[in-house]
């Protein structure tokens, strides 16, 4: 424990203060061990009677004080920091109450920030963002940085810190919850991906939701911005603003596309970096995302040479629009997070080509959870040459695809990829993209995404 509180630039952090952890799962248990490993004195409180991470946090903190069962709001006084978990609105009456109350009011992401020294990158968007962290950080790892990656996706940015010694650069995805709680984040490349409606049950409109991501640009790093949103919004003439977007190259520092003959190619200025059939991730998405990448390393002086190799490894994360494998000429994509229609949208769109001679075998099913599954149907209309719907709503998704589309209901998951096997053709590309929760055939996405992958492999073989 000496070891790891005398590397931290934090060293006196919270000294002769109480903290109240104010939610427990997966970010508070990371922020209690963090607290206990530096004996502060803290308590732990979850309107929740049986929270996500008690048993972790009994077993290896038991003496904690912990509150379950509502936000008391007669103990706000008895701390001088509230260290709020993202699942926690700072709307909640027990956070007004503390700054009401002149608390110091933070979550886990600006207590990193100000226990370390080190270079951050820092992503958020609505969509694509777990893509663009994770293939930055094997961007990093290709050219033999020390990277540590985390945030909202995967390791607790706190639990980050065990290794900041060795550690020579963060890749943080994070969201609009952590991003709240910000006021002295300063991440050397920053960049919000894109911005659609999401999480309107949390924020009052659209602008409150636009607000909490732009949070992310606080500071004077560098500006990774996406051209083709306009939801962004302006910048302040002294950032330093480097452009991605679809469309060709504006200037020599932004990255975009040159169409060129048959081939179109990833591109800094007039500079071609590697065409887009080179890339193992797919779909128009997907390059939007390989760009950003490429915005953000570059700017982060990381080699062309590494990140170019990293993009042409990178198959994607598993179970999000990720390549699977390429047999005789169909290929197939596991996108078994698509757990609701708005995901199955955005992987239908991305990965649909040609119109007049539509290419997509889209395999649909599960749990719908009451969706409305007509907004599928223009999408599908365009892209799919066929659609096969298996599980428990598949009448259910079949009516509200109405009558135009060329559908086929099947058993399970198993005759589903035996059928779209028999009838792909060379070009075509079989997407698994649910729509629907996995729960009345699997323990979850993530099991249903690995079958899919084994039955893939096993018709190919």
């Amino acid at each position: 424990m000496k070891n790891i509180h005398e590397q931290l630039v934090c060293a006196d952090l919270f000294s002769d203060q109480r903290v109240l952890v104010l939610g427990l799962g997966q970010t508070g248990v990371s922020c209690a061990r963090f607290l206990a490993d530096r004996n502060i004195d803290f308590s732990v409180m979850d309107s929740r009677e049986n929270p996500p991470g008690v048993d972790i946090l009994k077993k290896y903190l038991p003496n904690v004080e912990c509150m379950f069962g509502c936000f008391d709001l007669n103990k706000v006084n008895d701390f001088d920091v509230v260290l709020v978990s993202p699942g926690i609105s700072v709307k909640e009456p027990i956070v007004k109450l503390a700054v009401k109350n002149n608390k110091q009011i933070m979550g886990d992401v600006e207590l990193f920030a100000q226990c370390t020294d080190k270079p951050i990158v820092a992503i958020t968007g609505s969509n694509g963002k777990s893509t663009v962290t994770a293939l930055l950080g094997e961007m990093a790892r290709q050219a033999n940085i020390k990277v540590a990656v985390g945030g909202n996706i995967g390791v607790p940015v706190l639990d980050l810190l065990t290794d900041d010694q060795q550690t020579e650069l963060y890749v943080l995805e994070l969201s609009s919850f952590q991003l709240e709680t910000t006021y002295s984040f300063n991440a050397a490349v920053s960049t919000i991906l894109n911005v659609s409606e999401d999480h309107m049950d949390r924020y009052d409109s659209f602008a409150d939701y636009k607000m909490a991501k732009k949070k992310i640009y606080h500071g004077d790093g560098i500006v990774i911005v996406n051209k083709d949103e306009e939801a962004i919004g302006s910048f302040s003439e002294s950032r330093n603003i480097v452009y991605f977007s679809r469309q060709v190259p504006e200037t020599d520092s932004d990255f975009g596309l040159i169409r060129e003959g048959e081939y179109i190619w990833l591109a800094k200025g007039t500079n071609k970096l590697m065409t887009t059939s080179s890339l193992k991730i797919k779909g128009q998405h997907n390059i939007a995302n390989a760009l950003a990448a490429l915005a953000l390393g570059d700017s982060a002086k990381f080699p062309m040479t590494a990140m170019i190799l990293a993009l042409q490894e990178f198959s994607g994360l598993a179970h999000r629009t990720q390549w699977v494998l390429e047999s005789h000429g169909v290929s197939w994509i596991n996108d078994s997070k698509a757990t609701n229609v708005g995901a199955s949208l955005a992987a239908i769109k991305g990965l649909g080509t040609d119109k007049d001679s539509p290419k997509l075998i889209v395999l649909l099913g599960g749990q719908g959870k009451g969706q409305d599954f007509s907004p599928l149907q223009p999408v599908l209309m365009d892209y799919a040459k066929v659609v096969l719907i298996y599980g428990e709503d598949a009448q259910l998704i079949q009516a509200d695809l109405g009558q135009n589309l060329k559908v086929t209901i099947v058993e399970n998951l198993e005759e589903a990829v035996a059928e779209a096997e028999h009838l792909a053709e060379s070009g075509d590309t079989i997407l698994l993209s649910p729509a629907c929760a996995s729960f009345d055939m699997f323990t979850g996405f993530e099991q249903r995404g690995d079958e899919f992958i084994r039955l893939a492999q096993e018709v190919t073989s």
